[in-house]
């Protein structure tokens, strides 16, 4: 099984190259000490205990990744993302994994 199809389930691969170059909302849901050693480009910080404080700054977004260090967090943002209601929300897995995608 691909990194992708673990990550993501039922075997759906995610073109996740595809998504970051359509202008994803790119959040990393790392702690901000973790932020601040790095992230991919563009990307901001909402740690996975703001997420559900914090849900107006992902309204309207067309596709969201969320991505941390191991891609455990971030399947937690997605799960409380989908439960208030977004439907475009991707597990990107590790930063450095989305930041290879982002020019």
């Amino acid at each position: 099984m691909s990194l992708f199809q673990n990550l993501f389930g039922g075997g759906k691969t995610v073109d996740l190259k595809a998504i970051i170059e359509q202008g994803a909302f790119l959040v990393d849901v790392r702690e901000p000490g973790e932020f601040s050693g790095g992230s991919a480009k563009g990307a901001v910080n909402i740690p996975l205990g703001s997420v559900a404080s914090q849900l107006a700054k992902f309204k309207g977004k067309e596709n969201i990744i969320v991505f941390c260090r191991s891609g455990n967090r971030s399947d937690e943002a997605k799960t409380i993302l989908e439960q208030n209601g977004f439907k475009n929300v991707v597990n990107g897995g590790t930063w450095e994994e989305v930041n290879q995608f982002v020019k």
